[in-house]
């Protein structure tokens, strides 16, 4: 056997079957998990190595038929076809609860004379319903070798590599699918003129009616007219009428279901966690009891890392020789650094409830509520998965829109997810809401997570609002309905989402604290220099904060800030945080530190009891309210603005994105404080 041999294998199956956890268990990485549809919406690589041969693991998008609908789908499609040449097989994944559905687009693929293994994935999940599968007789009418596997309890998994290492990839040359009459003698030529070497690729590029893996951009989705689709639709709904017959058939045969008396915890928990009236009000709950977790279990190791950064800061003030590096380090890069590294535990446990719920199955739930909701707006429920995506980052929540068929609710969910409070917007809650709002409770539950759950609503609600003004001007024709299959609940798997958690807070910490050395070194030059008081001298070192450049800087911006409640030190924080919201918080801990001599007390405590000249408090509430209100609907994220035009291919799209999100900010912010003041 020749050593390190590498070989490609695709990982295929429909959405939620556990595809995602069979590839983390096969090649032990840490890609995010969901049990909902479209968590994976672009094809994830991963190795690993067996008896001395590499194997490379391509985890694709999930699909539900070759015809691609959403561009997750396109994504799919086009792999699977155009790079047979370079993998050795497919292994396609069968969830044991969802045969029908899945035996699909498993019979599309082997039609296209694809080698396959098969997977059969969470049977125990069947037969706990009394569902009995007759794997021998499954494996004899399909032609091809069945795994039986668990990938949660890593069940099977070996099984999957010695049957790759063996290349147990069986293809078939019997077609499932026969073409019907009025078409084969059309189907026949087709094939002929284009080299095809079954009919059913033939039939396949008629369905099509366009090139393989191309949906276009959101822009070329809405100017394309319906008319030019109504055929091959027409093919594709003929072809699945007829492969389910067929599928209908095979299961006749293999499945056997005994009688069941009794209630499953599943069924149980959803005449709760559905219903139209108590569902929501379930929801709810789980949310308050976050947020509530967010600053009660946070409350501890937050204040462990301020004590941290603030003695680091006084022990390189006190050791380090007097000076200008002295300073950068103490006063600058540490107390900048240090204001963004004290969220990591909020961040991190809020992710961690989010993760907890995606694992079990309950988000699932969330989306079928959602749909019934989001409809009015021009949305539909999997405009939910992108907007609690959100919660954690806009990014990838913008890119999990390709799982939505309908372009206009696609456009739609891209152009008001930003909304939604994602981690980056976190410290900034934090901070503001702990300058502003007292430790009193409410029922046992602190008025601080009653404020945070708020602002998580009010992005929410004004996502809403928002998509009802849009849909009157974004045009499409069309209407989708919701279609999904509700997954059993399972145990989620806490030390993995755990994991998980502290890799996404570590690339948070990483990602923003590059963002903020820099931003800190800019800022503390800035502060560190200023205008000779002589008439000689253009530059002078050490000066007074109030009369460095950067004072100048923040004052000249100051007339129009100033009705918006902020002194010139906001207005700076407000500039740099265009990079990234979180910079915010990272630029007034450095501006804070540089202004005081003391870098023992907390940035808290220093904003706090800052004043302006006329004694009136720098962060009032009513200043506070519309520092919330300015991060709540503000488009500062330079990330997000480049997916944006990633994914609609429009400048005048993201543009209008940035002019409306911003615009409102300011006005909203600006209203607000001056009726509190």
């Amino acid at each position: 056997m020749q050593a390190n041999k590498k070989k490609q294998i695709l990982l295929v199956g429909n959405p939620n079957v556990g595809k995602s956890t069979v590839f983390n268990t096969l090649c032990n990485k840490k890609q995010k998990t969901g049990n909902y549809a479209g968590v994976t919406v672009a094809s994830h690589s991963g190795n690993y190595t067996y008896k001395n041969e590499e194997v490379e693991v391509i985890d694709l998008p999930g699909s539900y038929s070759v015809y691609p609908s959403s561009e997750d789908e396109a994504i799919f499609s086009k792999y699977l076809i155009d790079e047979q040449k370079n993998y050795a097989g497919v292994v396609y994944i069968l969830e044991a609860l969802s045969l029908k559905r899945g035996l699909l687009l498993f019979q599309q693929i082997q039609d296209l004379g694809i080698p396959m293994i098969l997977i059969v994935n969470q049977i125990d999940q069947a037969e706990r319903r009394g569902i009995s599968i007759d794997i021998q007789k499954f494996s004899e009418t399909l032609g091809i070798k069945i795994i039986q596997t668990n990938a949660k309890e890593q069940i099977g998994i070996d099984a999957v590599r010695e049957a790759v290492y063996n290349n147990e990839f069986v293809k078939t040359d019997k077609l499932s699918f026969e073409t019907p009459n009025e078409h084969r003698d059309f189907i026949q030529k087709l094939a002929a003129h284009k080299g095809f070497d079954n009919e059913y690729k033939a039939w396949m590029s008629l369905s099509l009616g366009t090139d393989l893996g191309r949906i276009g951009s959101v822009m070329d989705q809405l100017n394309e007219s319906d008319s030019k689709s109504l055929v091959p639709k027409r093919l594709q709904v003929q072809e699945t009428v007829r492969r389910y017959q067929n599928v209908d058939k095979i299961l006749a045969d293999i499945i056997s279901k005994k009688p069941q008396f009794k209630e499953l915890l599943t069924e149980k928990l959803d005449k709760v966690l559905v219903h139209k009236f108590w569902g929501y009000v379930v929801f709810l709950a789980i949310l308050l009891i976050i947020f509530q977790s967010v600053f009660f279990l946070a409350e501890y190791p937050m204040s462990w890392i301020e004590d941290t950064f603030s003695w680091l800061a006084a022990f390189t003030s006190e050791h380090l020789p007097e000076g200008p590096v002295n300073s950068l380090i103490s006063n600058g890069i540490i107390p900048g650094i240090g204001g963004i590294v004290v969220f990591a535990p909020q961040i991190g446990i809020l992710l961690y409830f989010l993760y907890l719920l995606e694992d079990s199955g309950y988000m699932a739930r969330v989306v079928f509520l959602m749909d019934r909701l989001l409809r009015p707006f021009g949305l539909n429920g999997k405009s939910i998965v992108p907007l609690v995506s959100g919660t954690a980052c806009a990014i990838p929540a913008v890119i999990s829109t390709r799982n939505i068929e309908n372009v206009k609710e696609r456009l739609l969910t891209i152009l008001v997810t930003p909304f939604m409070t994602c981690s980056a917007r976190l410290p900034v809650y934090s901070i503001i809401i702990g300058l502003i709002i007292s430790e009193g409770t409410f029922l046992g539950i602190k008025y601080k997570a009653l404020v945070l759950m708020g602002m998580y609503l009010l992005g929410f609600l004004v996502a809403l609002f928002s998509a009802s003004i849009l849909k009157r001007f974004i045009k499409s024709k069309g209407k989708t309905y919701l279609v999904m299959d509700l997954p059993a609940y399972k145990k989620p798997l806490f030390g993995y989402d755990f994991k998980m958690v502290l890799g996404k807070v570590w690339d948070f910490i990483t990602g923003a604290g590059k963002i903020i050395f820099i931003v800190s070194i800019i800022i503390w030059f800035l502060s560190y220099f200023g205008p000779g008081q002589k008439t000689n001298e253009f530059v002078a070192t050490d000066v007074h904060l109030d009369h460095s450049y950067l004072a100048k800087m923040g004052k000249g911006i100051e007339p129009v800030i100033a009705p918006l409640g902020y002194d010139w030190k906001m207005g700076v924080g407000i500039l740099t945080s265009f990079v990234a919201r979180e910079v915010f918080v990272g630029t007034m801990s450095t501006l804070y530190s540089l202004e005081d001599d003391a870098p023992e007390v907390k940035v808290i405590d220093k904003m706090r009891r800052d004043v302006k000249p006329d004694g009136e408090k720098v962060f009032s509430f009513a200043t506070g309210i519309s520092v919330l209100l300015f991060y709540a609907f503000a488009m500062q994220c330079v990330s997000t603005l480049a997916v944006v035009y990633r994914e609609t291919k429009s400048w005048k799209w993201t543009g209008f994105q940035v002019v409306m999100m911003t615009g409102l900010a300011y006005f909203v912010s600006m209203i607000v404080y001056q009726i509190l003041k």
